[in-house]
């Protein structure tokens, strides 16, 4: 969720239902280091990266934008094809 506050965050995931975790990066480390973010960006994209048991990344969808929707569906239907369930 970028910038957003873990406040507002928190309860929105709860309303949506999301059965994932949502991070907030206030101080947007993950943000620069994932490259959503840069030293031009007011607001960091909007991304999701999917890493191994050992922190590799192995898929990433750069700046889903307002796909918030869609999205957790495609990124589970693909966790489950390189996972398994």
């Amino acid at each position: 969720m970028g910038w957003d506050n873990p406040d507002k965050t928190g309860p929105w995931v709860e309303r949506e239902g999301f059965q994932f975790e949502i991070w907030t990066d206030s101080e947007q480390t993950l943000s620069y280091y994932y490259g959503a973010a840069d030293d031009s960006s007011w607001v960091p994209d909007r991304v999701t990266k999917i890493l191994d048991a050992q922190g590799n990344l192995i898929l990433e969808y750069d700046d889903i934008g307002f796909a918030v929707a869609t999205h957790p569906a495609q990124v589970l239907n693909d966790c489950q094809i390189l996972f398994g369930d």
